[in-house]
């Protein structure tokens, strides 16, 4: 590979292993993969409706949905105009898919079952399922703040000034981009495939199927940045704003702008 520069001069006489050290990169504040024992979940349970599982969730998580997309819009319709009634009616709706679950997803569980819960905010979808859970005897918990906290996170941690030494593979499309990306990760070094993670392969070579939401999108992206070691050099390949229907965060674009260029 041939260093080609960098936004600034002098760039294009540093090596990747020369590039600046940066401090080490904040994590996301909570790691809901962990119990207080420090002991994974057994599951990630996502009580929100399909549609909004579809949109967005934590990554990991299946979808058990206490009410269907219509069943949500009933009883926020009717909660709009008397709250116990709305209350009643979600109540019911919930009890009746919760037996089905202890008959089906919960039936073989053992009693060293531990899952995390979560729904939009950490309210009455997921304490209901975690409740009937906790009296029948998991240990189940439940996710404070719900998708919401956990989406707010990933904005923010996004935002952030973080010192990665990114290292951008650039040249014309078709020049095996993509696949030098994957040989430099099946060697041990720190690659982050944002046409994978978009599931598209650019303006040209376009879509690989569906492509997930912004949302989504950033979601993967933020773990993804989590996990690397901000001491050593991460790989990625020479993006637009835009890859297909998703936009990478503006940080994300700025620190690409400045990385040192290899071609």
């Amino acid at each position: 590979l041939r260093l080609v520069g960098a936004e600034g001069r002098g760039m294009a006489k540093m090596s990747p292993e020369q590039w600046a050290k940066g401090k080490n990169a904040p994590v996301l504040t909570a790691d809901w993969r962990f119990g207080e024992t420090g002991q994974p979940y057994c599951e990630i349970l996502d009580v929100r409706t399909p549609a909004e599982f579809a949109e967005d969730h934590l990554p990991g998580a299946i979808n058990l949905p206490v009410l269907s997309n219509d069943q949500r819009v009933l009883v926020g319709t009717m909660y709009a105009s008397s709250p116990f009634e709305g209350r009643k009616l979600g109540a019911g709706l919930i009890m009746e898919t919760l037996s089905g679950y202890l008959k089906e997803h919960f039936a073989e569980k053992g009693k060293d079952y531990r899952p995390l819960v979560y729904c939009w905010r950490g309210g009455q979808r997921s304490g209901s399922l975690a409740h009937v859970l906790s009296e029948v005897g998991f240990r189940s918990s439940k996710l404070d703040g719900g998708y919401k906290t956990y989406r707010a996170e990933v904005q923010e941690y996004l935002k952030r000034d973080h010192k990665y030494r990114w290292c951008m593979l650039s040249g014309p499309t078709g020049s095996c981009k993509t696949r030098l990306l994957k040989r430099f990760g099946a060697a041990g070094h720190q690659v982050i495939d944002l046409e994978g993670l978009a599931n598209h392969r650019g303006s040209v070579l376009g879509g690989m199927g569906d492509q997930p939401s912004q949302k989504a999108f950033e979601g993967t992206l933020a773990w993804a940045l989590r996990d690397i070691d901000p001491t050593r050099p991460v790989w990625v390949e020479s993006e637009s704003a835009n890859i297909g229907s998703v936009q990478l965060p503006y940080k994300v674009i700025d620190a690409l702008r400045k990385a040192p260029r290899f071609e």
